[in-house]
């Protein structure tokens, strides 16, 4: 069975930066030790995303809407997190992404049978993606692991969940 792993936007301002958490910084060695597991096997490919904004963030949209500069290209807070980047060059790709939602993602995903999501912002990014992939794909099977997952609260993680559940998306490892 093919199967793809999407990391999701685990980069240093989600993590540690402006707009880290401790969920997300709890979520990371979970996930590290998902990822030396899979790379053991094998049998899974992965797709890094990275959010990806410029110098003028402040007067995008978004930027208006969550006044806080994060993950400008170049900078550290737009890098993977130290302890992830050994798995980007294992990886099948890392897209550079300057929404909530790739739009790059969906001509990645088309020859999976599964497709698992992983990473931060899990009410923000994570469910964004997994919706629009649901949506291109309503047949292939997308899940979640939520332990693998952190949102921007414990209660927004939660209420983000329900909704990919709502959405036939598989939730796994839920606490």
């Amino acid at each position: 069975m093919a199967k793809a792993l999407i990391i999701i936007d685990m980069q240093n301002d989600f993590v540690t930066g402006p707009l880290g958490t401790d969920e997300a910084r709890n979520m990371l060695p979970r996930l590290v030790k998902k990822l030396e597991d899979i790379v053991e096997e094998g049998a899974v490919d992965l797709i890094f995303t990275q959010d990806t904004h410029s110098e003028n963030y402040l007067d995008t949209q978004e930027g208006r809407n969550l006044p806080v500069p994060h993950c400008i290209k170049k900078t550290d807070g737009w890098q993977i997190v130290p302890e992830l980047q050994k798995f980007t060059a294992r990886a099948k790709a890392v897209i550079e992404k300057k929404a909530f939602g790739s739009t790059r993602l969906p001509s990645l995903i088309k020859p999976y049978e599964v497709i698992e999501f992983a990473g931060v912002c899990t009410d923000i990014c994570v469910v964004s993606n997994a919706l629009l992939i649901k949506a291109f794909y309503p047949e292939q099977r997308v899940q979640i692991d939520a332990a693998c997952c952190a949102g921007s609260t414990p209660e927004a993680h939660q209420k983000a969940l329900d909704v990919m559940a709502n959405c036939q998306c598989k939730i796994i490892n839920a606490e």
